[in-house]
């Protein structure tokens, strides 16, 4: 298990939360849940209503979204929008080697969000930028 400061030092290499001042991370970091996942295990299906979000920590992953495959690693975020906007799975997400990743509840992201403007606001820039960038 790693430890708070180990935590918080990986959550600043996620682009969601990398504006945030480690004090603020340091709440955050004790709330997730370390989790391994084996190559080839499906951590996430298209469709599935689920209630957290996963960080990847170390291994790749690999995003199926209709014919699209797109390969993950380190520092990327997979359910953020699902939990955001309370919905279905819209990827289905597939350990392409061992992941070790933070599971981050539903629950303590909109704690976080509600009370923390500083992770509200790097969650916001997050999803502008990724707006910007999306090709037409």
């Amino acid at each position: 298990m790693l430890l708070t400061i180990e935590r918080v030092a990986l959550l600043k290499r996620v682009s969601l939360f990398e504006r945030t001042p480690d004090r603020v991370l340091a709440g955050l970091a004790r709330t997730l849940e370390e989790e391994t996942f084996t190559a080839g295990t499906t951590m996430t299906s298209e469709g599935a209503v689920e209630d957290w979000l996963l960080i990847i920590v170390d291994g790749l992953v690999s995003v199926t979204h209709w014919q699209s495959v797109t390969e993950l690693g380190s520092g990327a975020v997979v359910g953020e929008l699902a939990v955001l906007a309370g919905e279905r799975r819209v990827v289905t997400v597939v350990a392409t080697t061992d992941v070790l990743a933070f599971r981050l509840s539903k629950v303590d992201f909109d704690e976080a969000l509600r009370t923390r403007p500083e992770i509200a606001e790097g969650v916001i820039a997050e999803l502008v930028r990724r707006l910007r960038t999306r090709p037409s």
